[in-house]
């Protein structure tokens, strides 16, 4: 007899944490190991207990899912993520690929899907639903985007700080050029690391400049 696989759920809010938690209890071959109510949780909760895969959704408070997954990718790279989520944007999907979820699903998917992304992660494979999976296909097909199609999530503005943040600049020094306000300013940076996922400054950089931004 096999092992039953072990899962973690991660998501903020709790009448869909705890029945996704109730539903998988009743597969054959699924274990529930724990849950968690945030990123940060989700992260000390699977370095602690060591699941075979982690749900893990990606708004949440204190540490978002996509930070949460690199993090795990780092300190637990034997615990496999699939991201549920609300949100199919493609810099979402991207971003949560790039920190090392094997796994995407929306919510909304049926049960017996989730259970086979789980199993399918929980083995070493990858899954990301037939939507998704034709979108990344078509991203890596058209190679690596061009500065001006990067990030289409971002406005205009969004777009001209991130460039700018990209070569360096400093919230002072992007206010001068721009004519705007501090505040004005910290607000659009703000923005920008929620639209993107990032964590903090350094991180947006180096994702503005990977798609070829600052330069």
């Amino acid at each position: 007899m096999t092992d039953p696989i072990r899962v973690l759920v991660a998501d903020d809010h709790p009448i869909f944490r705890d029945g996704l938690a109730m539903l998988l209890a009743t597969v054959d071959g699924i274990e529930v190991a724990g849950t968690a109510a945030d990123g940060a949780e989700a992260v000390a909760a699977a370095t602690r207990l060591l699941p075979d895969v982690v749900v893990m959704d990606v708004q949440m408070p204190r540490l978002n899912g996509v930070e949460a997954t690199r993090r795990l990718a780092a300190d637990a790279p034997g615990v496999g993520v699939l991201v549920l989520t609300m949100s199919e944007d493609d810099g979402t999907v991207f971003a949560a690929i790039r920190a090392g979820a094997r796994g995407y699903l929306v919510k909304g998917a049926e049960q017996e899907e989730i259970v086979r992304a789980i199993t399918t992660v929980a083995a070493g494979g990858a899954v990301f639903g037939a939507t998704l999976a034709l979108r990344i296909a078509e991203f890596f097909a058209a190679g690596p985007p061009t500065p001006t199609d990067a990030f289409p999530q971002l406005t205009a503005r969004e777009r001209e700080i991130l460039e700018l943040l990209a070569a360096g600049r400093s919230n002072a020094q992007i206010a001068s050029v721009l004519y705007l306000s501090p505040k004005t300013v910290r607000n659009n940076v703000s923005n920008v690391f929620t639209k993107l996922q990032v964590a903090d400054r350094a991180e947006a950089i180096v994702r503005a400049r990977e798609a070829g931004l600052g330069r």
